[in-house]
């Protein structure tokens, strides 16, 4: 499942290094693997498991007071992972990284992290989250 929401606050450094430590002990519970992309207040997460696991998750995420606008881009199945091992990869686009580093760069990856930039082309956020991981 591939969804976009928007934060109820910006997020600081530190809210957010905690919310990826607590994300990877329970994806790693639950046997899920992913990756978070974090940007202006709205975040961008791809996660792989067990149907069950992934469900759950979708309801904790849709009960959890940090998240609004809600918008799934993309589920199903698929016979192998794209993030195998990986509890959760995180980038946060806010930090002022410098995107150039990543391979494969372009003003494609400034685009806001929102159900308005990808609602129309939800493969375009499988796009975006692989380039992140063919950096890490």
């Amino acid at each position: 499942m591939t969804y976009v929401s928007s934060a109820t606050e910006l997020l600081s450094t530190h809210q957010l290094t905690d919310l990826l430590r607590r994300s990877r002990e329970a994806n790693e519970r639950a046997g899920i693997s992913g990756m978070l992309l974090y940007k202006d207040g709205n975040f961008m997460q791809t996660v792989e498991g067990s149907r069950a696991a992934v469900e759950d998750l979708e309801a904790r995420l849709a009960r959890d007071p940090r998240h609004r606008g809600i918008l799934v881009l993309l589920r199903g199945e698929r016979e192998q992972r794209e993030f195998e091992g990986w509890s959760m990869g995180f980038r946060d686009l806010t930090a002022g990284a410098d995107l150039g580093e990543v391979e494969g760069y372009s003003e494609f990856l400034k685009t806001p992290l929102s159900a308005d930039a990808f609602g129309a082309d939800p493969d375009a956020s499988q796009r975006l989250l692989l380039a992140f991981k063919r950096h890490r």
